[in-house]
């Protein structure tokens, strides 16, 4: 498994991955293709501009540099403070492989090299089974559970934190 940059050409992997009911239910549900296209074209700035890290995740023996998911850590603003926050998502067909917990694994330790992201916030649906074992195997504390606004929707979310550098695992537990 490798990680890429997110580039113009991984429109299909993003909306496989967002306009997907499937894929997105512990989301709130798919988002409509314009909206993805247009999230693609914001991300891709963002990489340019070193931003935000967003990353595809391809498989070992993938055709190319086909796109297996995507892994994202990035800035916002939470209660007037800024925080680092890490997502990811791996297509049906690629589940179930280690993929994700192996890539949260590369992203930390890059971003413990990098020293600029601080402590690490990750927000898996409650429901998320597979998110949730990967912040915990990873050593990622839980702090709670909480609502959170995303894509103009509230989730219900377990937050969990870790600081890069001091988290567990080898990513193939």
């Amino acid at each position: 498994m490798r990680l890429r940059d997110v580039r113009a050409g991984d429109v299909e992997a993003y909306v496989r991955m967002r306009c997907d009911p499937e894929m997105m239910a512990e989301l709130g549900g798919p988002l409509p293709r314009d909206r993805v296209e247009a999230r693609l074209r914001k991300d891709v700035a963002e990489v340019a501009a070193d931003s935000s890290w967003i990353r595809m995740i391809v498989a070992d023996g993938a055709d190319g540099d086909e796109a297996a998911g995507a892994i994202t850590l990035w800035s916002d603003e939470e209660d007037g403070e800024t925080v680092s926050e890490i997502g990811w998502m791996v297509l049906p067909e690629h589940q179930g492989r280690g993929l994700a917990k192996a890539a949260v694994r590369l992203v930390l330790d890059a971003a413990a090299e990098d020293g600029r992201w601080g402590e690490v916030h990750a927000n898996p649906g409650v429901t998320n089974g597979p998110s949730n074992g990967i912040c915990r195997a990873l050593g990622f504390r839980l702090l709670g559970e909480r609502d959170l606004d995303f894509s103009d929707r509230v989730l219900r979310v377990n937050h969990w934190v870790v600081t890069p550098g001091e988290h567990l695992g080898s990513g193939t537990e």
